[in-house]
């Protein structure tokens, strides 16, 4: 028995050992990535800005990133989606051409990223509270910078986010975009259902078939969700070419602005604000209640986009009545044109969106 003891022990030592020199290795490896990165896309220019700031929104510190080449230049503030996804550790990945043209901020929403922290109670992560957040910000933003406009971009949730804030206070947008356009919830969560019911119907999956069947939106929970947007990415109606959301876990593992416990917190921060905001879309119907915006509107829409689906956005343009509206398709793209065709996302920002508006104030000024 002590000599089984015996190997047993020095076994279980060396599997300690090779674990924590493996666990040492990864952190290196991650840290040197974090470094590359950082030198590698790092702002110097004289009148350049890059700042990673915490700044109080609605009484709760909140994590901002702002990123340009020019401080004079134009503001664009990202809502991002989720709610509680944050794309700050992407930013580099959609955004050296916009910094070049804009001042662009990335903005950790209460309870997401790095602003998941304990000053932020769960029963505030709602919509309207998140919605007064954004506001306080574009203010803040329009101080600092002393303008009276920004330019702001709504992805998903970010996107249900945008048209109220445009809808009540168009005085304070230069134009807003629309990435992945929320419009009529109800009828989105229906027409995803029926997308990824439809393809498993057609491909013959007995598993998926097996697993929609227990569900139906309204889902009763956030694991009934997460069910339907498991098959939604595996039938690419979420990411359509596919590895969009490894190459987004890769840029959270090499962000130099997240520390390795908010990398490791990332998901599950994610989920509470599933669980805690969810539901607050669910009166969303713009078509009904947001057909004036009194500012320039674009969206940006892709072809394959089933999270969000894309005729819903078409059904919402053909109603909606704005100074200037406007469809950007993106044909190899899903939920996510920002990530998934990354450089045609900026020019379109540069070219559709900033250009006119730009031409415009020139004349006015």
């Amino acid at each position: 028995m002590r000599i089984r003891f015996g190997w047993l022990k020095r076994g279980l030592i060396g599997l300690l050992g090779l674990t924590v020199a493996l666990t040492i290795a990864a952190l290196v490896v991650i840290r040197i990535a974090e470094m590359r990165i950082a030198d590698s896309t790092r702002i110097d220019d004289p009148n350049g800005i890059e700042s990673l700031e915490t700044v109080e929104l609605g009484g709760v510190g909140q994590s901002i990133y702002l990123r340009g080449r020019d401080r004079g230049n134009p503001v664009l503030l990202f809502l991002h989606g989720g709610p509680g996804v944050p794309e700050m550790p992407a930013a580099r990945d959609f955004g050296l051409r916009l910094e070049e043209e804009f001042v662009v901020v990335h903005w950790d929403q209460r309870g997401a990223g790095k602003s998941c922290t304990p000053a932020v109670p769960d029963e505030s992560i709602r919509l309207e509270r998140i919605l007064a957040d954004t506001l306080e910000l574009v203010d803040l933003l329009r101080a600092r910078f002393g303008v009276d406009k920004i330019y702001l971009v709504g992805h998903s949730w970010g996107s249900a986010l945008g048209i109220l804030a445009v809808e009540r206070h168009p005085e304070r947008f230069h134009a807003y975009v629309g990435l992945g356009q929320v419009v009529d919830m109800r009828e989105n969560e229906e027409i995803s259902y029926r997308y990824v019911v439809d393809h498993a119907k057609a491909e013959g999956n007995e598993e998926a078939l097996t697993e929609l069947s227990r569900i139906h939106p309204p889902y009763a929970d956030r694991e009934e969700l997460m069910t339907q947007r498991a098959w939604l990415g595996h039938y690419r109606g979420d990411f359509h070419a596919g590895g969009g959301m490894e190459r987004f876990a890769r840029a959270l593992i090499s962000s130099p602005e997240y520390t390795l416990r908010e990398k490791f917190s990332f998901y599950g921060c994610a989920m509470n604000s599933i669980d805690q905001a969810w539901d607050d879309l669910a009166g969303i119907d713009f078509i009904r209640d947001a057909p004036r915006i009194a500012v320039p509107v674009y969206f940006f829409a892709g072809r394959h986009d089933y999270n969000t689906p894309f005729e819903l956005v078409e059904r919402y343009f053909e109603i909606l009545e704005a100074p200037h509206k406007e469809i950007v398709w993106f044909e190899e793209s899903a939920h996510s044109p920002n990530l998934e065709e990354p450089e045609r996302y900026q020019e379109a920002l540069i070219q559709k969106v900033l250009e006119p508006t730009r031409s415009t104030m020139r004349r006015a000024g």
